[in-house]
């Protein structure tokens, strides 16, 4: 296996991070685990080969096709991958048969995408609306704003089943959209794997959610580096030009809508964490977007990206170090919030901030103001859905979600600087 690869950045504040004791969701994991192990020793079930030719040559017997595109570099990024999670990852064998699941899924999609796209190519000259896009980092409450403009029927989003099975195994569906079937089953066995996941991240099959499946399928973004330890991946897609996993983004916007035969062209909703990373490439794949900007303290976007990403790797990894998932994700929070002022700084398309709390205290003014930047109406009966989705149980779980910095050897101090913007021309910020 390749050495592990270390980010270079010092333990801030000097903080050692905090002991992890083992809870009864460990413990069940790791007899899971330990009886995996023992099966593939002992022949019952065959050890899942984690390596790029052998994923692609078992999605190849799975869906029948061998085309995958030579775009967007997904083959080096798969390679990368690939060597990130056997030497940097750590993965237990429950992680291991994840990663697997996961990576052969991802590439039997690219195979029928492209199937898809020459069997019928007037899925890519539809036309496309110009999309609102939700721009927060994780734990900025973006999803609670792509919630609420989902309530309006004028628009369109991503639903949960679209994102993580964006193509049906049969070439046209039929009566009974599979992926539907997928997603539910999917869901299911994440909540018995996860007992935590409804209130890290309420959903249901057919709830508008992000269209992270999407960058799947391009072998890039941040559900990968939310669920493993996999710095040199993360450092790769950091650096890459990404513009062509926005054009294939783009590709697969217009094959979700045609799949579902509509007629009118309606404006997406768009909301990944991802995006804030990336925005200089979104504006020039959606050059005629309109972005609605989430605000939320950076000492809350740390510690509470900080336990979601704790939560995924605690499923799939023998060994999670919070102190290191910490100061990842101190980084990941300032890079992002960067790249996110020096791209608002430049573009000139509509833009409106709202802060995090704004909602709580009063979401019609916070809606009215979002409204107002789109030059869209809020109709009273959009305005009585989003009031039904915010007195939704959905909301009370999330509020149980606890979490501080010191859980992951930071402090206060620490962050301090990622909330220290200066204006900057456009009325944008760019961080010193």
């Amino acid at each position: 296996m390749p050495p592990t690869v270390q980010p270079a950045v010092p333990v801030p504040g000097g903080l050692s991070p905090p002991r992890h004791h083992a809870s009864s969701d460990d413990r069940r994991l790791g007899r899971i685990s330990t009886a995996l192990e023992r099966a593939w020793q002992r022949g019952w079930l065959s050890r899942p080969v984690l390596e790029p030719d052998a994923m692609i040559s078992v999605a190849r017997k799975r869906t029948g096709l061998n085309v995958f595109g030579d775009e967007a570099g997904w083959r080096e990024r798969l390679d990368c991958l690939v060597h990130a999670l056997h030497g940097e990852a750590r993965l237990s064998p429950l992680g291991t048969v994840i990663a697997y699941g996961q990576l052969v899924s991802a590439l039997a999609d690219r195979a029928r995408m492209h199937a898809l796209w020459e069997r019928h190519p007037e899925i890519l000259s539809q036309p496309f609306a110009a999309p609102i896009i939700v721009l927060g980092q994780m734990r900025s409450g973006s999803t609670r704003m792509q919630r609420l403009l989902a309530c309006d029927p004028r628009l369109t989003h991503m639903r949960f089943f679209e994102s993580w099975n964006p193509l049906p195994l049969k070439p046209r569906m039929r009566r009974v959209d599979d992926r539907l079937l997928r997603a539910w089953v999917g869901l299911r066995m994440a909540r018995w794997l996860n007992p935590q996941f409804d209130t890290l991240h309420p959903t249901g099959t057919t709830q508008a959610d992000e269209e992270i499946g999407l960058h799947n399928i391009s072998i890039f973004g941040s559900a990968f580096e939310a669920q493993w330890r996999i710095p040199s991946f993360a450092a790769a897609c950091e650096a890459m030009d990404t513009r062509p996993i926005y054009a294939e983004f783009r590709r697969l916007l217009q094959t979700v809508a045609w799949l579902r035969r509509e007629r009118t062209h309606r404006p997406w909703v768009l909301k990944l964490p991802q995006l804030t990373q990336d925005l200089d490439a979104v504006l020039a794949t959606f050059p005629d977007a309109r972005l609605v900007c989430l605000d939320r303290p950076a000492s809350a976007l740390v510690a509470s990206s900080s336990s979601l990403v704790r939560n995924q790797m605690q499923l799939q990894s023998n060994s999670v170090d919070p102190g290191w998932i910490g100061r990842e994700w101190l980084r990941k929070v300032a890079l992002r919030q960067r790249r996110t002022a020096q791209a608002r700084a430049r573009s000139e398309v509509p833009q409106v901030d709202i802060a995090f709390d704004e909602i709580g205290a009063d979401w019609r003014a916070a809606m009215t103001r979002v409204y107002r930047a789109l030059d869209m109406p809020l109709l009273p009966d959009v305005e009585r859905r989003m009031a039904r989705y915010l007195a939704d149980t959905d909301q009370r779980k999330l509020a149980q979600h606890r979490y501080t910095l010191e859980e992951f050897g930071l402090s206060h101090r620490d962050v301090e600087l990622v909330d220290r913007p200066r204006v900057a021309p456009h009325g944008a910020t760019v961080l010193p």
